[in-house]
């Protein structure tokens, strides 16, 4: 019975993730509820027993792609790959109400340069007191501070290593990640609560899959509007890495 399970479940992969995925939900909504007296969202706990099990998969199978290395939960790297993590990101969009999206205004694009530039300044700054003290690994390093996308991005186009373009990308990672599980906790402090909220914080926070998955975490609704913002701080990154940023980094480093 047990190896007509196995089977059944590694034959129809995605729809095996998309169970595993809701077993992890109501786990973890119910460690939210009866654990944490609802002060930690269930969505931000599933964020961190994802992390854990990706980290045991990828330990376990001595691969690269987390629990997808192990054959019965391959349909996960399906699940969250880039096609549906990207059309889950555009989906978004029809949920945003225009009368809302303009209510941003200045603040918004204020807060999009912002949410570029000072984590690039970070990442840079960070590089250089690790030893990468040339232009392009500063650049690189900083850009990957702005979002995981952004850094490989940046670092191809102005001729970075590979090792620094690795870096680049965890740097993304590791903010995606705090903004993720530290969103639900910090949204009473931010005052996370309205569609112009949101999408000052997406400017500001700039990862889509963090900002995205935080504001789930929050307030469902807010979410198209915080993704909508951040979209364009990646797009911003992206001609702003090898370009403006990175003459700006060489002129202070040479």
């Amino acid at each position: 019975m047990l190896e007509i399970f196995e089977k059944a479940a590694i034959h129809n992969g995605l729809v095996t993730a998309f169970a595993f995925v809701g077993l992890i939900m109501l786990v973890s909504v119910a460690l939210s509820k009866y654990l944490t007296l609802g002060r930690v969202h269930g969505s931000a706990i599933a964020i961190v027993i994802g992390l854990g099990l990706a980290y045991w998969g990828g330990v376990h199978s001595g691969g690269h792609k987390g629990l997808a290395d192990l054959s019965l939960f391959g349909g996960i790297g399906l699940m969250g790959g880039a096609m549906l993590r990207d059309f889950a990101i555009v989906a978004t969009a029809f949920e945003v109400q225009a009368t809302e999206a303009r209510k941003a205004g200045l603040i918004g694009v204020v807060a999009l340069m912002l949410g570029v530039v000072l984590p690039f300044l970070v990442g840079a700054a960070v590089a250089y007191a690790f030893g990468y003290s040339d232009a392009v690994s500063m650049t690189t390093i900083g850009a990957g501070a702005v979002t995981y996308i952004v850094g490989p991005v940046t670092g191809a186009a102005i001729g970075a290593s590979s090792d620094v373009m690795a870096l680049s990308i965890a740097a993304g990672l590791i903010k995606a990640i705090l903004v993720m599980v530290g969103t639900p906790a910090a949204a009473r402090f931010l005052r996370l609560k309205t569609p112009r909220s949101a999408m000052v914080f997406g400017g500001l926070a700039g990862t889509v899959s963090g900002v995205s998955a935080g504001l789930a975490a929050t307030d469902r609704k807010l979410v198209p509007y915080g993704a909508l913002v951040a979209t364009f701080h990646t797009g911003l990154g992206c001609l702003l890495g090898p370009s403006l940023l990175f003459f700006a980094v060489k002129a202070v480093v040479a």
